[in-house]
């Protein structure tokens, strides 16, 4: 461990042994390792109670049980204007952040052990990634608590990913920072369907074999689901920055719905939903049975 980090660590070792010594109740605190253990589970479960929402959402739009189909984003919208929604959006909240701590544990401190080869790396980068999105996805879930969305969820979303393209494009080489924004949405949605074929998802998983095997399926259906339902998005995103088009630009939810305009679009969109509940799902059974193992020493290198 870098000498810095080290006298960091022990110092604050120091400071927990003599608070617990003085105080009754921080003797009753359990350690920092098992708090962060806690919190990542906590954080699995918020991501798949975003994602189980969202599958729920669309598979009700396939069927024209509700209106047009949200994306995750869009799912949080939706939460807020139900009864208690506020409360909800906070907790969810609160459980993706903890789900982005874990995932700087992972990608930063390498809390899974996968080392500093090229495997190791590019897994580490890829949790970094995840941390981004879901870092921005717990900013959005906050973002509601001050300003509730008004209108129809799908609609503000189109409106708010139009915003954002019209702001990149307005900016130096914003063209071709839109390109690249698109290519690597295009690149995540390619990753994960390339990882339900190749990852074995139940290494990190403290169950029964017999388990593992019936859990595995929901873990490659979900990522394929996802990875497809950014496919088209990404499109549309690179699309309008070779054009120079902000109002080319729309959202995961109205990318899916235009998938469902498709000849039997509703089908497609239904077993999209249904990727995405397994993918909740399975995020629900690593909330339970993941190998969660913070790392002791502050160390990037591993």
């Amino acid at each position: 461990m870098p000498r810095p980090l080290a006298l960091i660590r022990a110092r604050l070792a120091e400071l927990g042994d003599l608070g617990r010594r003085r105080s009754g109740l921080l003797r009753r605190v359990p350690p920092l390792h098992d708090l962060l253990e806690l919190a990542a589970r906590i954080g699995y479960g918020a991501r798949g109670f975003v994602y189980l929402s969202a599958g729920v959402l669309i598979l009700l739009a396939a069927v024209d049980l509700v209106g047009d189909a949200v994306g995750v984003k869009g799912s949080l919208d939706w939460l807020a204007l139900r009864p208690l929604g506020r409360v909800w959006v906070f907790l969810v909240g609160l459980g993706l952040a903890a789900f982005v701590m874990w995932r700087v544990l992972q990608a930063v401190f390498d809390a899974d052990h996968e080392g500093t080869s090229r495997h190791g790396l590019a897994t580490r980068l890829g949790q970094a990634f995840s941390g981004f999105s879901y870092a921005a996805l717990s900013f959005a879930a906050f973002s509601l608590l001050i300003h509730a969305p008004e209108g129809d969820p799908a609609v503000e979303g189109v409106i708010r990913s139009r915003e954002q393209a019209a702001t990149v494009l307005a900016l130096p080489f914003g063209k071709w920072i839109l390109v690249g924004a698109g290519l690597t949405i295009f690149g995540i949605g390619a990753a994960n369907v390339v990882r339900a074929w190749r990852e074995d998802f139940t290494e990190y998983l403290a169950c029964s074999a017999k388990t593992c095997r019936r859990v595995s399926p929901l873990a490659r259906t979900g990522h394929i689901a996802r990875g497809l339902a950014y496919l088209p998005l990404a499109a549309l995103v690179v699309l309008a920055g070779l054009k120079s088009e902000a109002s080319d630009v729309t959202s995961l939810g109205a990318a899916l719905e235009a998938v469902e305009r498709q000849p039997a679009g509703s089908w497609i969109l239904a077993i999209g939903a249904l990727g995405f509940i397994a993918f909740g799902a399975f995020s629900f059974i690593e909330a339970r049975f993941r190998r969660i193992r913070p790392p002791r020493d502050l160390n990037p290198l591993g």
